[in-house]
């Protein structure tokens, strides 16, 4: 390991992906838009709850592999491992996949446009100011291991 720092993330995703939802639900009581998710005899509630359940089951298998590993979840701790096992040798990033998915059903499931309208710029967040300062971090951290990992191990999915 040749990097003790971390990442530095543009923000915390725990809170990026609730602040995108909490303002998607004030534009849409401030500023409605013309259009509507149509509501199809509780199809979006069982859109987003499928969506809700694979998300939280992403999310799940990543943390309880980092747990299992004991290193540190949250992106402003240095990674005291590789964690490459379990959900980690399908995707690189199981717990942003979770989140996008859990944000989506909970979009979807509130009706909301605007939280919708939301996913694009979160994607872009996410992936440019979490994600790509993640890798540049691991790589110097681990070096070949993490690049050999890379080569092998997709992004999302």
């Amino acid at each position: 390991m040749t990097d003790p720092g971390t990442a530095g993330v543009v923000g915390r995703p725990i809170f990026l992906f609730p602040a995108a939802v909490l303002a998607g639900l004030v534009l849409d009581r401030l500023l409605p838009l013309p259009f509507a998710i149509p509501e199809i005899d509780g199809l979006p509630w069982i859109v987003a709850g499928f969506l809700f359940l694979i998300g939280l089951g992403l999310f799940a298998a990543g943390a309880r592999n980092f747990s299992r590993a004991e290193t540190p979840l949250p992106t402003n701790q240095p990674a005291r491992v590789l964690v490459t096992v379990g959900i980690y040798r399908w995707t690189r990033n199981p717990i942003y996949l979770g989140f996008f998915l859990v944000y989506g059903g909970i979009g979807v499931a509130a009706l909301s446009p605007w939280i919708l309208i939301f996913l694009l710029p979160l994607v872009v967040t996410i992936r440019q100011g979490v994600v790509a300062r993640e890798e540049a971090y691991l790589e110097r951290r681990f070096g070949d291991t993490y690049l050999d990992y890379k080569a092998r191990v997709r992004r999302w999915v």
